[in-house]
Parts: C-alpha cells; sequence; structure tokens
C-alpha cells in the first residue's frame, strides 16, 4: 500500500523505529540514519530487539554535526517522502535538520517529530511516566490498590500507531492537496485518547475505572483461577453466551445471576470461583474450545507466542529453527517480504557514492 513512499528516519529506541517498522511492512522504503556509533537501542539491549524493530530497513551512519554528513542528509530529504525524528524539542533545527529548513528543500514532505510531551516541553520522561501521568498506570491495580508495574511499553507501542495513523493521514492529505505537512506527535496523545471512555465517565459520574461492568465487577465478566493455579479469562456479557456457559456446567439455575456482583456477598460468585477450581488450567482450555462462552486462557508469552505462529488461517507469528518473525499486521505475504534489520551503516558506501542515486539493495 505505501510501495513508492521513501522515509527518512532519524529516530532512536522504539517508538519511531517502530512506526517506521510497520511503514516498512506497508511497503514503503525506510533509511534508517543512524550517528556513527549506531542506534542506542543496539547497546541498550539484546541485538535481538533491535533486529525486531528494524527489518525491511537500510542504515546509513551520519555525523549531524558535521557539515558534510548533513548534506547528505538533505539530500536524501530533497528525494524522500516521510521525515521521522525523535530528538528532543529543538535539536533537529539546531542541527539545520528542523521542518522549516526541510520543507524549504522539499515542500511536499511529511514531517514528524515524536517526543514525550510535545515540541513545547524539554522534560526528559519513560514509558511509566507517560501511562502515570494520563491515568492509564492508576487501571492497573491490585486488589489492594497499589498500581501494578507493567512489563509492557504502551506509550511506546500505541504512540508507534499514533504516528503512523497521521503520517498515513498526511500523506493522503498530499495526494489531495500537493502540499506536505508537520506532524507533532507527543507519546501521551496516544494514551489520553485511549482513556476516552474513562475521563467522560469520571466527568458526568466519578467513576474512574471506566465502564464499570467491563472491569471484573460482575461474575459473567472475570477472572476466575482454576484448580492448578492458573486463569481463566471469562467474558459472557451477552445473555446467550452466558446461558451456554451455564447449560455446560449444568447449572441452570444461575441463568438470572448474569450480571451480579463479583464480590464474596454473593453466594454465586463463590460458587464461580468453586467452579473453576474443579478443572486444571488444561481442562478449561479443552472447555472453551467446545463451549462458544466467551471464555479464553489467559496465556503467559511462550504460551501465546506458540499459539499464534501455529494458527495456519491468519498468521501474525513465524518461527523458523531459533529465529522468530513477528509481523505489524497480517497480510498472508509479510513473512516473505521481510528482509533482516541492517548492520550499522550497512548503505552508506551506497549513499557516499552517489547520494542522488538511491537503490533498493537487498539484504535478506
Amino acid at each position: 500500500m505505501l510501495e513508492g513512499v521513501k522515509v527518512i528516519d532519524f529516530s532512536h529506541y522504539l517508538p519511531g523505529p517502530f512506526a517506521s517498522l510497520r511503514l516498512a511492512d506497508l511497503g514503503a522504503e525506510v533509511i534508517k540514519i543512524e550517528p556513527k556509533t549506531g542506534d542506542r537501542m543496539r547497546k541498550l539491549t539484546d541485538d535481538c530487539l533491535f533486529d525486531a524493530n528494524n527489518k525491511n530497513k537500510k542504515s546509513i551512519a551520519l555525523d549531524l554535526k558535521n557539515a558534510q554528513d548533513v548534506q547528505i542528509a538533505q539530500q536524501l530529504i530533497r528525494e524522500a517522502d516521510v521525515v521521522i525524528e525523535s530528538f528532543r524539542p529543538g535539536v533537529m533545527k539546531k542541527l539545520g535538520l528542523g521542518y522549516e529548513g526541510v520543507s524549504a528543500l522539499n515542500p511536499a514532505i511529511v514531517y514528524c517529530s515524536i517526543s514525550g510531551y510535545g515540541q513545547h516541553s524539554n522534560n526528559g520522561s519513560h514509558d511509566i511516566n507517560y501511562m502515570a501521568l494520563t491515568g492509564v498506570l492508576a487501571q492497573l491495580k491490585d486488589d489492594n490498590g497499589r498500581p501494578i508495574h507493567p512489563t509492557i511499553t504502551l506509550a511506546d507501542l500505541i504512540g508507534s500507531i499514533h504516528v503512523v495513523e497521521q503520517i498515513t493521514a498526511a500523506l493522503y492529505a498530499r495526494e489531495r492537496t500537493g502540499k506536505g505537512s508537520y506532524i507533532d506527535v507527543a507519546l501521551v496523545d496516544g494514551l489520553l485518547s485511549m482513556m476516552t471512555n474513562h475521563f467522560v465517565l469520571e466527568h458526568y459520574t466519578g467513576q474512574k475505572n471506566g465502564i464499570p461492568i467491563l472491569a471484573g465487577t460482575v461474575v459473567s465478566y472475570h477472572l476466575y483461577e482454576t484448580k492448578d493455579g492458573r486463569y481463566m479469562a471469562l467474558a459472557a456479557l451477552e445473555a446467550h453466551f452466558w446461558r451456554n456457559f451455564c447449560d455446560a456446567v449444568g447449572k441452570f439455575e444461575w441463568y438470572e445471576g448474569h450480571l451480579s456482583a463479583a464480590c464474596d456477598d454473593n453466594p454465586l460468585f463463590l460458587d464461580m470461583k468453586q467452579l473453576f477450581r474443579t478443572k486444571t488450567f488444561q481442562q478449561w482450555i479443552v472447555f472453551s474450545e467446545q463451549v462458544d462462552c466467551c471464555l479464553t486462557p489467559v496465556l503467559e508469552t511462550d504460551e501465546a507466542k506458540t499459539r499464534f505462529a501455529n494458527n495456519a488461517y491468519r498468521k501474525m507469528i513465524h518461527i523458523d529453527n531459533d529465529r522468530i518473525e513477528v509481523a505489524t499486521r497480517y497480510d498472508e505475504h509479510v513473512f516473505t517480504k521481510r528482509t533482516r534489520a541492517p548492520k550499522l551503516n550497512e548503505h552508506g558506501e551506497v549513499y557516499a557514492n552517489d547520494e542522488r542515486s538511491i537503490k533498493y539493495c537487498d539484504n535478506a
């Protein structure tokens, strides 16, 4: 869908690279501009994470404090459609690569800046800070009301999707108007947009935890512990799903308790907890595959990976010997199209020799 679109990506770590990976999986040509020392993620974490977020890209290492290297970057931008950067606000301008200067070189450019709080704030932060400030972290609490430290960087990942959404919209607008645009994406923006229902409900009702019925407050929408200490997720909100569940466990008298409270003062809730403890995790999985009642196992990472890698009808994960590929979208050909992540400056010589002749290098 984005074949023929050229992206110059100056970003580091996760939000920008994951966004440009998504663009690459949509067919865009992504040229990754790295400092001579490389993207910080090359050293910050295991190489496999850099590889996972930088497939289908080319790498050129430039010293953006060097005038000649800046000229190479400017030439690349002249022939590009999109620029992505994630430096602190003002850094790209100081380097001579801010939006005003770049749009003078290429008026049709779509230029996207990614930051934590927008271009008017230089405060340093990370994912957990964005989750804390936007109210997202307060939605993840244990039974004692203590926030649970997440193990997934929601702000980075949702922010990346937000970036791709706005870039593709800007490219569509350019098709109609011929004009480029500047996009200011703050990572808090994506999280705040995800909190729409929570903010609206709190404003009008005082309820701070979103839609009550979806917050584990009723017996038909709850997490239940199994005999062997694992968990199943029941989401039988609709009456017919709840009846299917009740019929399958032989508890017809539970029909009327469909939306009753998930609290220990409710005898039905106590019975539900006891029921789930009568079967093992695997036994409930078999049950969930036989009974249409919105019941699913709470899988660990390795289990979810294996389950979806073996999905022959909608393959999002591919495992081949010791190599794993995770798609950013469903496409039956995505895994055959992908190339490995580039080595640092792997394509630098191509641009240094003739920066105007930028040809795709198959680095599979």
